[in-house]
């Protein structure tokens, strides 16, 4: 008896209980039945989408805003990722605005021009691209991102896919 309202307590919360009876283990697979009638559904939880992107490019698969330090991944309109903190150009180095082509990513790659190791490196405005750097900073006109936005646009983009920069 003890181990069915085990069983149901925790059925509520959506976990997977094991519970001994009888000197065996048995396991009680969740569901999404309210602890007690017209009580609260712990058994799915709430899915919110991300915001949308502010860009409207025809088949845009990242946005970036360079006025909010922001950017998004997109697939088909929609917001998949995003948005996730950047850094981008100073006085001098500004980042062009504009509808880019990614030309080519490499896993890790060796600035020659700024003496400087980029991570998850993805170019789209010839030698502009994302990549891992400090987020709190700005770049010599790249896209610093943090390691795990980085990871994420180095995953999602291919060469060929559209990148759009908005002010």
């Amino acid at each position: 008896m003890r181990s069915q309202r085990l069983r149901k307590y925790a059925a509520g919360f959506g976990v997977l209980v094991a519970v001994a009876t009888a000197g065996l283990f048995t396991t009680a697979t969740a569901t999404a039945e309210p602890l007690w009638p017209g009580g609260p559904d712990f058994g799915t939880p709430a899915v919110i989408p991300p915001p949308p992107a502010p860009c409207d490019a025809a088949g845009a698969r990242a946005c970036l805003r360079l006025s909010t330090n922001e950017a998004w991944l997109m697939d088909n309109g929609r917001t998949v990722f995003g948005p996730t903190p950047i850094s981008h150009g100073q006085p001098g180095y500004e980042t062009n605005v504009g509808v880019f082509d990614v030309d080519f990513k490499k896993p890790y790659h060796w600035s020659t021009m700024h003496h400087a190791d980029m991570y998850y490196a993805i170019f789209f405005d010839g030698d502009i691209a994302f990549h891992v750097g400090p987020v709190d900073l700005k770049s010599h006109g790249c896209i610093r991102m943090t390691e795990p936005g980085a990871k994420a646009f180095y995953e999602h983009l291919n060469p060929g896919d559209i990148v759009q920069v908005i002010r």
